[in-house]
């Protein structure tokens, strides 16, 4: 396992991160437990949750995922051993203070409740779900989707610099070592640390985005802020919410996946287009070319990127786990890689 600095901090995580939003919906507890387990044993110390988890949202599994995993903190005592990352949710959720934007007061009691249902005194990385203003993630990232002469820069800039207060204050009171950025861009990184050094406030320290051999919106532009700021790169769906493995394909939908739960809830995935099938399709091709299995391929792709800090991975049964953390050790050849830009030059933008 390799470990690498956390943006400008001084804590050192592990090129895989264990994600947990399966944990209260598709996994029980024990489930959930048996996970850290086995990822602590294999040198993860990276664990990233969030307080709307479990995933899909909803109200009857809202804060369930912490649960779990604070109960696996008391019952091991390895709090200390692991680099703890949640979020507060941003404005759309009815159930989470009544769907507001993130705020002074927001942030100071999504904190205190994180803390509660965590079991820790101290939080290592506290991220913003997702920013106010419009933002080009969740299928919102197609030409035209967002016109932002439409937004109030002076006043977004405002509630950042707020923000920045609240999350400074949380820091010199000991509830969390430093902050990061989830969904945003680099017009959002840059802003929250011109007023961090205007202001004298702590620093973005991370961004967590959604990056994949199918979705690589976040290079160059991303990709070359955080890496001459200093900004660790988490990506998260390496796997395309399980979509790479082909498991969805011609409208399959296995019982107790994500995708099955979501219909059964009436929503549907945005990645969910007849052209990402395509794309899945030829990825699958290249995997199969270079006797690979393409669910490993597709994170040892991740793992190689040299701006990508942490890969985020989830499971929902154990032979997953293993098969993705042990991606780590893959090494894709030139050949290999340039397949994967071949395709994604045919599929540039799949879903």
């Amino acid at each position: 396992m390799k470990y690498k600095k956390l943006g400008k901090t001084d804590m050192s995580v592990s090129e895989v991160c264990l994600g947990t939003m399966t944990w209260g919906c598709q996994n029980t507890e024990a489930e959930g437990h048996e996970q850290m387990d086995y990822a602590v044993e294999n040198g993860v110390n990276f664990f990233d949750t969030a307080e709307l988890y479990a995933v899909p949202p909803q109200p009857e599994t809202q804060g369930l995922t912490e649960t779990y995993i604070g109960n696996w903190f008391t019952k091991t005592g390895k709090r200390k051993d692991i680099v703890l990352a949640t979020k507060v949710a941003g404005v759309g959720l009815p159930w989470i203070d009544n769907g507001d934007p993130i705020s002074p007061n927001r942030i100071e009691m999504a904190i205190e409740r994180s803390l509660k249902r965590l079991q820790t005194d101290y939080l290592d990385l506290y991220q913003l779900h997702w920013p106010n203003y419009k933002f080009p993630h969740f299928g919102n990232h197609h030409a035209g989707d967002i016109d932002h002469t439409q937004m109030d820069t002076e006043q977004e800039v405002e509630g950042m610099f707020k923000i920045l207060q609240a999350l400074d204050k949380a820091v010199k009171d000991g509830k969390i070592r430093a902050f990061g950025l989830s969904n945003d861009t680099p017009w959002g990184v840059m802003k929250y640390l011109e007023l961090a050094r205007k202001h004298d406030l702590p620093q973005v320290t991370s961004v967590q985005n959604e990056y994949s051999v199918m979705y690589r919106g976040d290079e160059p532009y991303m990709a070359e802020t955080c890496t001459h700021e200093n900004v660790s790169y988490l990506t998260y769906s390496p796997l395309v919410c399980g979509a790479i493995s082909g498991k969805y394909l011609d409208g399959a939908r296995p019982q107790g996946t994500r995708w099955q739960i979501e219909k059964d809830m009436g929503r549907n995935n945005q990645r969910d287009v007849n052209h990402s099938q395509d794309a899945i399709r030829a990825y699958m091709a290249v995997a199969d070319k270079h006797g690979l299995d393409v669910c490993q391929m597709a994170l040892a792709f991740c793992y190689q990127r040299s701006f990508v800090t942490s890969v985020i991975i989830g499971a929902t049964k154990m032979d997953q786990l293993k098969a993705d953390i042990d991606a780590k050790d893959i090494v894709l050849s030139d050949e290999i890689l340039n397949d994967i830009d071949a395709v994604n030059r045919q599929y540039p933008v799949p879903y």
